[in-house]
């Protein structure tokens, strides 16, 4: 299951800055539908995102009714994007093999 992402990159500080990008409220009503298939716990679910020609492997997580992935350090830096930015992205629920 894949979908396209264009949103904004936010912040969420706790010990240290963490960036996501969210997913909509609409997609995100989907993924959790299907949650059971994918999760590892705590509604905790494996995708692979890309942005651009980037593309990584993380764990998004629900909060505030919407899935939230996490942009690495090194994946932000690489494309250049900070908080606030405009970003598209697909995001493939599952690991990639």
């Amino acid at each position: 299951m894949e979908f396209n992402v264009s949103t904004e990159i936010i912040e969420w500080r706790g010990p240290a800055p963490f960036y996501f990008i969210p997913i909509d409220e609409a997609d995100s009503k989907i993924i959790k539908s299907v949650a059971k298939e994918y999760t590892y716990g705590w509604g905790v679910l494996y995708v692979t995102a890309t942005i651009k020609k980037t593309t990584w492997t993380t764990a998004v997580f629900p909060k505030d009714g919407r899935y939230l992935v996490p942009i690495k350090e090194v994946v932000r830096k690489e494309l250049g994007v900070e908080c606030g930015d405009s970003v598209k992205m697909k995001v493939k629920l599952g690991k990639e093999k």
